[in-house]
């Protein structure tokens, strides 16, 4: 008993330290990381650190000295003298149905492309994909002419055509972003296990049970990932509000930053304050969609 004792005492354990001491190389990649985490946040924090301060006295120090005196009034002033609250609701009102009926009918063109023996889908997927390599702005000007001749009842645009209206901008967004998702969807669908769809088709279930019952739930992830990705896009757009919207009142929330320039100064500590207000939903959805977000992007990562 006494020897087995010491023989158990001479070979102590490795301490759990030694297994985890990451390596050199493993050191320089998180180095690496590191330094492109904070260059790429540098400007977000500089923005921040901006918009807290007054405008005299970043002039007079420089925007790299030390504050004297912090205060959130700019965030204040940006949120009312620029009238954000309308432009958030024009957003909204263009981002939320844009988002929804793109990955409507994505996961729709995705599910037949992916899951229904059709003639000439693989075709069809690459026609859906080579059309996120388009310029937009090659078709600026067609778009253009062609909205102006599209009448409208006035319930749904003041203007009666489609150009001043949300739905200009919304068709847009759906029609330039459904080739991006169809893609997506489409090779995630196939990674699913077809045993599942076969034991419904067993069962009876036809093709609208097998793609809202059975596999749209399975596609969360990659619906909650496109979701996020899709609304930082449409909420993020300039272009296309600034060339199908001519009335002011109807401007996404990416104009209400012009509203807070002057015509002979600006400042730029409000202004930075009002690009943080902006940025503050993206965030938010980012956060809310944080779970499904990376789970969307890291499915299919392990398997061999």
């Amino acid at each position: 008993m006494t020897t087995t004792q010491q023989t158990t005492r001479a070979v102590p354990a490795a301490p759990a330290g030694a297994r985890r001491r990451l390596r050199p190389g493993r050191l320089g990649v998180h180095a690496f990381l590191m330094t492109v985490s904070l260059a790429f946040l540098a400007p977000l924090l500089l923005a921040v650190y901006a918009s807290l301060r007054p405008y005299d006295e970043t002039s007079e120090y420089g925007y790299f000295s030390l504050p004297r005196h912090l205060s959130l009034d700019y965030y204040r002033q940006a949120f009312t003298d620029s009238g954000m609250t309308k432009y958030f609701v024009n957003t909204l009102i263009i981002a939320v149905p844009g988002v929804l009926i793109t990955l409507f009918l994505a996961s729709f063109v995705a599910f037949a492309l992916a899951r229904l023996k059709m003639r000439g889908g693989l075709v069809l997927l690459m026609l859906f994909t080579a059309g996120n390599l388009l310029p937009q702005q090659v078709i600026v000007t067609p778009l253009y002419v062609v909205f102006n001749r599209i009448p409208l009842p006035y319930w749904m645009s003041d203007s009666m055509t489609m150009f001043d209206s949300f739905w200009a901008v919304i068709l847009v967004q759906i029609g330039f972003q459904i080739g991006f998702c169809v893609f997506v969807l489409a090779n995630f669908m196939r990674t699913l296990p077809p045993e599942i769809l076969e034991a419904a088709v067993v069962d009876g279930a036809g093709v609208w049970t097998r793609f809202w019952r059975i596999t749209l739930p399975l596609c969360r992830p990659a619906l909650a990932a496109l979701g996020t990705l899709q609304f930082t896009w449409m909420y993020n757009d300039f272009l296309w509000a600034l060339v199908f919207i001519s009335d002011g009142d109807k401007l996404p929330i990416t104009s209400a930053l012009n509203n807070l320039r002057g015509q002979f100064f600006t400042d730029y500590n409000l202004l930075a304050a009002g690009s943080v207000i902006v940025a503050l939903p993206t965030l938010v959805v980012f956060l809310l969609l944080q779970r499904h977000f990376i789970a969307g992007l890291t499915l299919g990562s392990g398997k061999g």
